[in-house]
């Protein structure tokens, strides 16, 4: 009898120990969805869905193939945690958040200015015809108005066609006073009201990656970009 109650002591503990590595072998080759297009690079979901750049169908893929844990947490550097509202040229209402997804190129500009904003207008222009065609539907160039009372979403719509901006890769942002104000201290761009239509401000070109995270910037007019546009094609294949 004894003997017996060893065999099955025994014969419990084999079953215990298959049943676990059973698991562990399901755990190890869990299917995760993934966009055919990498639109959103290695990214990765737990759910079938539809990729939230291109629409297109998320494919299973193993999850010992995948490169990237499933994550839409964002840090606390991240501009997505600020959460005034915005006008787009559009006339729709948005938070930063909602830009997420895509490396963002972004400069704080006013629609009235005569002077710097047009070169920086031209230098963001030479940074995207600099950067691969099949990467620009992973970027998106964000203009940020210092003057919301002048820049309505009217106003911004006229000047993205006048600029040959107006398509999908190109946003502009008509926010408060003291959205602009809170989102300009965050780019470290100052900006002062001058006279009814004019602004002195900082001359800066800012690279967040897909999270809202600030990865590099470019501050000046009309300079040397070579290490601007590595780094915003660095950031899309991240």
């Amino acid at each position: 009898m004894q003997y017996l109650k060893y065999i099955t002591i025994l014969f419990v503990a084999i079953l215990t120990l298959t049943a676990c590595n059973i698991g562990n072998s399901k755990n190890k080759n869990e299917v995760l969805f993934q966009c055919p297009m990498k639109c959103e690079a290695e990214k990765t979901y737990n759910t079938e869905a539809s990729c939230p750049v291109c629409k297109m169908d998320l494919k299973p893929i193993s999850k010992e193939t995948s490169k990237i844990a499933v994550t839409d947490e964002i840090s606390e550097t991240s501009i997505f945690n600020l959460t005034t509202k915005w006008n787009t040229e559009e006339n729709e209402t948005i938070e930063l958040e909602d830009l997420k997804g895509k490396t963002l190129v972004m400069v704080m500009i006013y629609t009235s200015c005569k002077a710097a904003c047009p070169r920086l207008v031209a230098d963001m222009h030479n940074i995207e015809k600099q950067i691969p065609k099949d990467l620009i539907s992973k970027i998106n160039f964000v203009f940020v108005s210092i003057d919301p009372e002048t820049d309505t979403p009217k106003k911004l719509k006229e000047f993205a066609i006048e600029n040959f901006m107006d398509d999908e890769h190109h946003t502009f942002l008509q926010g408060t006073d003291s959205g602009v104000r809170e989102f300009s201290n965050v780019l470290a761009v100052k900006y002062k009201q001058i006279s009814p239509m004019d602004f002195s401000h900082s001359n800066i070109i800012s690279v967040f990656n897909s999270l809202g995270e600030l990865v590099h910037q470019q501050e000046g007019l009309g300079v040397d970009n070579k290490e601007t546009i590595s780094k915003i094609i660095e950031t899309v294949n991240n």
